[in-house]
């Protein structure tokens, strides 16, 4: 079975797209790991792919993060951030969230 993918898009507050990010199930980030250590859930050092989208943030100021995720059949699956990277959202001061239900 394949595992999901997530796409985490962040853009400003004119809809210019400062970063973009997915999921793996593979690789790790230093911010991933501070998170899900200050959010008592140690073992979830796998990237996610809003924190993705936050490692890779170069400049601008954040405003808002869209976060997809979609079915083999195309259809929108339930992608709400998780407690680790609502912490970092908010840290980060992003102001608007939303995701696929």
């Amino acid at each position: 079975m394949k595992r999901p993918k997530l796409l985490a898009i962040i853009s400003d507050k004119k809809g210019n797209v400062l970063s973009t990010g997915v999921n793996s199930y593979v690789k790790t980030h230093p911010l991933q790991a501070k998170y899900a250590q200050l959010c008592m859930e140690p073992s979830k050092v796998f990237l996610h792919a809003e924190i993705s989208a936050l490692v890779r943030l170069k400049g601008g100021e954040p405003y808002r993060i869209a976060v997809f995720r979609y079915g083999r059949l195309g259809e929108a699956r339930n992608a709400k951030p998780c407690r680790i990277c609502e912490r970092a959202i908010k840290d980060f001061g992003i102001k608007v969230v939303e995701y696929t239900i």
